[in-house]
């Protein structure tokens, strides 16, 4: 027996991200303009970051709350009551390490190896590979691709459910799309859940990055009480917050006890003085976020502008989230495309090779950034698709 032989299949079966592939053969380089992960530029504002510091000299350093200290329970349902006009409890809310850890715990909490998860591609590929993880089937619906623009195919998603499914995985707005549910579509994949008996694990981190005016639809408009949904949100595209590792999860009270004990088992809880930066970012966070979404937008608007003028790159601007997902004249295999960009460019693109089915001939720019950065890598992009 060899040390790889040994080790357990779920894990040695374990993908390697795409993304993080383009990442490591570019990084360093001189004049990079990195837009392949989903990040800002911008650093973790002080308030925050303060409010953690002195939590951490002030010595909140013991163990906690499994669940999430009481302020920042209380913190989240105001932030729940002004940003979506929804009263929840501070039992409804469970504080994770990072939004990767609520996906994860929501899989675990919800099914058992053998099981199966219905999730709409292209999508961000973690939740994949954690259901995997779990021993979890994912099984994806390709979102439908006409006119730049992409659709929900209903149809082809109730096809898709069958006697071992136990969740669907939606993601509205979209990561890496932008394809946002509106309210009718929402109705419609929640009356399937309803009639077939299946919970939805609901990932709206970009809820608040929505440029049709105010935030995007929600679950939360029209689910009632009884409703099998858990939501599944992080701290780090609002508040700048990525490498905080921060997150949450909404459930029903009903399932306290069984999502404190993953949370144990797991992690054992997040950091109190973490959690107290986290306060902040909610109660202080507003115009922060809102200052990000304005820029957010008119970035949008000028990189997918001045691709789209060259008349050989297929998309429209996405309603929802951070990225442009981009569909080149000619780009037949986007991993070897992201590759010879950043070769030829110093542009980091996500290839959507990494996206699951439906993603393999697109490229994703994730465009939260310094607006002349975009400025700039909308023009080499620009020079480097008209000379293809």
């Amino acid at each position: 027996m060899t040390t790889m032989t040994s080790l357990s299949p779920r894990a040695l079966a374990a993908p390697e991200s795409g993304i993080v592939e383009v990442v490591n053969y570019a990084r360093g380089r001189d004049g990079l303009i990195p837009l392949w992960v989903g990040e800002g530029d911008l650093p973790t504002p002080d308030f925050i970051s303060r409010a953690a510091a002195d939590a951490l000299v002030a010595g909140q350093t013991f163990y906690t709350w499994q669940r999430g200290i009481p302020p920042l329970r209380e913190a989240l349902v105001r932030y729940y009551q002004r940003r979506f006009q929804k009263t929840l409890a501070p039992e409804n809310f469970y504080v994770t390490g990072s939004g990767m850890q609520a996906i994860k715990l929501a899989i675990e909490a919800i099914a058992a190896p053998g099981d199966e998860m219905v999730l709409l591609t292209p999508a961000w590929p973690n939740f994949a590979a954690a259901a995997e993880l779990s021993g979890v089937r994912p099984v994806s619906v390709p979102l439908r691709f006409e006119n730049g623009k992409w659709q929900l195919d209903l149809d082809r998603l109730e096809a898709a459910i069958g006697e071992k499914t136990r969740a669907l995985f939606i993601n509205t707005p979209s990561n890496p799309t932008g394809w946002t549910a509106s309210p009718d579509d929402l109705r419609a994949i929640l009356a399937l859940a309803r009639r077939h008996g299946v919970w939805i694990i609901a990932d709206e981190i970009y809820a608040l990055y929505y440029y049709l005016g105010g935030r995007a639809p929600s679950f939360l408009d029209i689910m009632e009480a009884d409703d099998c949904i858990l939501f599944v949100n992080s701290f780090s595209k609002n508040w700048a917050m990525t490498g905080w590792r921060v997150g949450w999860i909404v459930a029903p009270p009903a399932m306290g006890q069984v999502l404190e004990n993953l949370i144990q088992y797991s992690t054992s809880g997040v950091a109190q003085f973490m959690q107290r930066g986290a306060v902040a970012a909610l109660d202080e966070g507003d115009g922060f976020v809102d200052d990000n979404v304005i820029k957010a937008r008119r970035n949008r608007d000028l990189l997918c502008d001045t691709l789209i003028a060259t008349n050989r790159v297929e998309t429209l601007k996405p309603d929802g989230a951070l990225y442009a997902f981009l569909k080149i004249d000619g780009v037949t295999n986007a991993r070897q495309a992201a590759l010879d960009i950043v070769d030829k460019t110093g542009v980091g693109l996500a290839p959507g090779t990494a996206f699951g089915e439906g993603g393999s001939l697109f490229m994703r720019a994730c465009f939260l950034r310094d607006p002349a950065q975009i400025a700039e890598a909308a023009d080499r992009l620009r020079t480097y698709i008209l000379d293809r």
